[in-house]
């Protein structure tokens, strides 16, 4: 079992995370800010992170985590089709979900080799 204030930094660091997602996914796209040179591995990688804090915040229950996560990246495609400057498309969706599984997947590897709370569930 984590002790409770390394729980709670995990857990400040999910939603630190969660509300960058946010910001970037609502903001313009500025040319200066480096990123993937194609947009769906820029969602893939950062569910992927979002995945691994997730399911280190709240071991034991991945399930609720990454369907918590999926529809999170269905509510900012939403926003995104709200904002005049962005555009909601289903394929950021899947790459989300992808994003997701690869995450979940390096949170049980790391689980494993750093020998953590559960993260199935």
């Amino acid at each position: 079992m984590a002790r409770p204030w390394t729980l709670l930094a995990r857990r400040w660091a999910f939603v630190l995370c969660l509300l960058g997602v946010l910001v970037l996914a609502l903001l313009p796209v500025p040319s200066h800010i480096p990123a993937m040179p194609w947009d769906k591995a820029n969602h893939a990688l950062a569910f992927a992170a979002l995945a691994i804090l997730g399911c280190w915040s709240w071991p034991g229950r991945a399930r609720n985590v990454l369907l918590g996560l999926l529809a999170y990246g269905a509510l900012l495609e939403l926003l995104q089709a709200l904002v005049p400057y962005r555009s909601a498309e289903t394929l950021d969706l899947l790459a989300d979900g992808v994003g997701l599984l690869a995450g979940w997947q390096a949170a049980l590897l790391l689980r494993r080799l750093l020998k953590v709370a559960p993260t199935s569930g």
